[in-house]
Parts: C-alpha cells; structure tokens; sequence
C-alpha cells in the first residue's frame, strides 16, 4: 500500500515536503512489522497485550491530552505518532526499550524524509516514555507518559496466559479508566473503577506506584496537577500546603486497609 507521500513523490518526480501524517505511519509495513514482533516478544515474556490496542489507546490519548489542554494540530500529530510507535523497541529487549525504539523510528522516518525536528519531537518522547530512565522533557513527551501509564484495563490480559500474577489480577480488577482533563483547573485525572473482589487495590499500588509518580511529574511539565482516583475517592492529587507523595499515599493506604 503507498501513502500519499510516496505518491506524491512518484506524480511529481520529486520530493515534496508533504507532513507526516498518523495514517502515513499506521500504513507503513516495516512500522507494523515492529509493533507486531515487539507484542509477539512480550508475550513470550508473559507481559500484558502491547499490540495495536494498546499503542492505538496511547497514540489517541496523547493526542487528546495535548488538543485539550490548547497545543496546535501539527504538535497534537506528533503525539499522536509518538504514542504509536512509543514501545517498539521491544523487539530487541524489554530494558532500554524506550531508547532502542527511538533509534528504530529515527532510522525510518529519515528514509521517509520527515523534517529533522519533527523526528527529533517523536524520539525524544519515545525514549523518555520509560519509568526507569525517562524524563519528561516535552510537553509531547509528557503527555506520552500519562498516556502509556494510565492504560491499565482488564483487555490488556492475555487469555490463553497459564497462571495469573499479579499483573494480571490487577488489570482484571480493572473494570474501567480514563483520562480527563480539566484545562481551566489545569488537572490531568486518571479515573478507575476497581473490583476489589479480584484483588486488593494495594496490589495496584505495589506496581504502578512509580507510574503513578512518574505520571504526577509529567503533568506537572505540562502546567497541571495530576489526579489518581480509584472508586471515586481521590488517593493522589488533593491540594494542600504541602503535597503528598505517592509513597506516602501508599502508606496511608497500607494503615487503613
């Protein structure tokens, strides 16, 4: 199939500077052939669902976040690619996935002649979307991370796994989440509806803590106070003269359960 970069080119005998563009890279081979082998490879590995469900949540989130909160089209794009092509590095490995993966992107897009500082924008969230190493440099890169941290739902569980760890029983407690964004409060709220009956909402805190605190980092980038609520009760994100942390939500928790 040809994008209508390729087409152009082929019409006019020419490079034209045409703009990236979601569906360009939706329709490139070699880019789903890296989104395939990456979910393919965490599976083995027995990890959650990385495939186009996830990669399509994350593109169209980061996208949303930086729409709502007042980024022009062309940077909401590029988010909207980043978020796409955000995990593609775990074709080679699950660690420096992030970094692995920007390289990859930057290789294809330079052949596909997307402008250097565009490329720039999408790798640079790409390589900074992990816990471990990553930085919310960018509004882009930040929006990215909040999107990729909040995609925690019972979908995401792979139904022919033998066994469930704890991975798995806090995605399937997981019966709804979303994203919203206030842009007059300037609050970024991940919203969770929970089955404590799967498990305790401790365990999603004993793996998603650092998310959790990584996500609160990047909307503080962007301007915004990030939210986690869980069953309608507000675990991070109230407003006091001296904010809590995430391990000190943890911990509150921990006493009253």
């Amino acid at each position: 199939m040809t994008t209508g970069r390729s087409e152009a080119r082929s019409l006019c005998h020419e490079v034209i500077e045409l703009p990236l563009s979601l569906a360009d890279v939706r329709n490139n081979k070699s880019l789903s052939y890296l989104i395939e082998r990456a979910n393919d490879y965490l599976s083995t590995l027995g990890y959650t669902e990385h495939g186009i469900r996830h990669v399509t949540y994350v593109s169209q989130t980061t996208g949303r976040i930086l729409r709502e909160l007042g980024y022009d089209q062309r940077y909401v794009e590029l988010g909207e690619i980043a978020g796409y092509l955000h995990d593609v590095g775990n074709m080679h490995n699950r660690k420096f996935h992030g970094p692995q993966g920007a390289s990859l992107v930057y290789t294809e897009l330079r052949r596909m002649d997307v402008p250097l500082e565009e490329i720039c924008e999408i790798t640079m969230a790409i390589a900074n979307h992990e816990e471990e190493i990553g930085i919310a440099a960018t509004p882009l890169t930040a929006a990215l991370i909040i999107a990729d941290k909040s995609d925690a739902h019972r979908t995401r569980v792979r139904q022919k796994r033998p066994g469930r760890d704890i991975h798995d029983r806090v995605n399937l407690a997981i019966t709804d989440s979303k994203v919203e964004v206030d842009p007059v409060a300037r609050a970024i709220t991940l919203d969770i509806e929970f089955d404590s009956s799967m498990c305790q909402i401790m365990d999603y805190f004993e793996i998603y803590l650092k998310r959790m605190e990584m996500c609160k980092e990047a909307a503080s980038r962007l301007g915004c106070r990030f939210r986690l609520v869980i069953n309608g009760l507000e675990l991070l994100g109230r407003v006091s003269e001296e904010q809590e942390t995430p391990e000190e939500t943890g911990l509150a928790l921990l006493k009253t359960s």
